[in-house]
């Protein structure tokens, strides 16, 4: 919005002619995002405390997390409305790409709203039933891919996929497209979903991969970049740098909070939401296969849960002590800020890796 009121303004002041750089509006976004996290967060917790909503912890859980038993959740609130409005105020909303991620975004945000609502609220401990909840995830799913295919990317690259390491390997999936990008915003969502067990686990993670896909849909909408490092050139995409300053400013303002010991919890709301924009992220940017690499941790959590629930239905057995895998350090006698901090570690080096593939072709 700012954006739109006052770049035309250039023509007669030049200096608002610095609107026209995304890295300006990037930077400015982030700034925004961070404050107003910042100011509400205080407002939101006292919210959510005057309502009583607050964490229900599991019986089967370390007991540690039985202190945590009250701890304001729905956090993930607090994250929406600090990254809507930074977009929507300095990104170009003539532009789709930044339509579909907050379109995405506020998709998975209902549904985990829902399912918070359900828990806390009504007193459910298993939140909405899967029998819902995940056809709720394929049709707004669905509403997303078809979408970047049909309506908002290039009809000659919109069900073509990168492949890391190849220059120019695309391969066109056609009518495929939408099976393989609905699987990559499912999984994406419920992987940072399963993350989100220990204070400040998840949004660690996601700022950092989110810092990575800052750069890399910059990169791949400038057409000098991407010709130079040989990726796809997706025009439009590097205004959703916007969108991820936002997103980073937003994070790290309820990381403040968030940290342990938190003060609030994001709840299904925020990683729910999270998750499926970093998916759309990865479809925009014509970069899906380095989500894997970005979001590792995420895939590693995802994948310990599907290892323990296979080994034990088919030989009794646990291969962890508990899952999700951060379950299982904690089991071991980790402490819960040394396991957080860890994977931060881990998650940084990924993003860093992540980036390297972009010049190894």
């Amino acid at each position: 919005m700012l954006y739109h009121i006052l770049y035309p303004l250039h023509e007669t002041i030049s200096v608002f002619n610095v609107f026209r750089y995304i890295t300006f509006r990037t930077a400015y976004a982030f700034i925004t995002a961070f404050i107003i996290s910042l100011i509400l967060g205080p407002f939101i917790i006292s919210k959510l405390k005057k309502y009583h909503i607050g964490q229900n912890i599991r019986t089967d859980v370390p007991k540690n997390h039985l202190s945590k038993a009250g701890t304001p959740t729905m956090g993930g609130i607090l994250i929406m409305i600090s990254l809507f409005i930074p977009t929507l105020c300095w990104a170009d909303l003539t532009n789709k790409y930044i339509w579909l991620v907050l379109i995405a975004t506020i998709g998975f945000g209902i549904i985990g709203f829902y399912d918070d609502y359900i828990k806390v609220i009504k007193r459910k401990s298993l939140g909405l039933r899967a029998r819902y909840k995940f056809p709720a995830q394929v049709l707004v799913g669905l509403i997303i891919t078809c979408l970047l295919a049909f309506y908002v990317a290039d009809s000659r690259i919109a069900t073509r996929i990168g492949i890391p390491f190849f220059k120019e390997i695309y391969p066109d999936l056609h009518g495929f497209y939408l099976l393989f990008a609905l699987l990559v915003i499912l999984g994406a969502s419920n992987a940072v979903n399963l993350t989100d067990g220990l204070d400040g686990l998840a949004i660690g993670p996601v700022v950092f991969a989110m810092m990575a896909y800052t750069v890399i849909v910059y990169l791949t909408g400038n057409i000098k970049f991407a010709e130079y490092l040989n990726i796809p050139y997706v025009e439009g995409a590097g205004e959703l740098a916007i969108f991820c300053g936002a997103v980073i400013g937003a994070g790290l303002g309820f990381l403040w909070y968030n940290a342990y010991p938190a003060q609030m919890f994001m709840g299904d709301v925020g990683s729910l939401a999270l998750g499926g924009a970093l998916g759309t992220l990865a479809l925009a940017s014509k970069q899906e296969f380095i989500l894997l690499v970005i979001g590792g941790v995420f895939v590693i959590e995802a994948l310990s849960v599907i290892i323990q629930v296979i080994s034990f239905k088919l030989t009794g057995k646990r291969v962890f002590q508990m899952a999700p895998l951060h379950h299982h350090f904690e089991k071991k006698g980790w402490e819960e800020p040394k396991i957080i901090v860890r994977f931060w570690i881990i998650s940084i080096i990924l993003a860093m890796l992540s980036l390297s593939t972009l010049k190894l072709r």
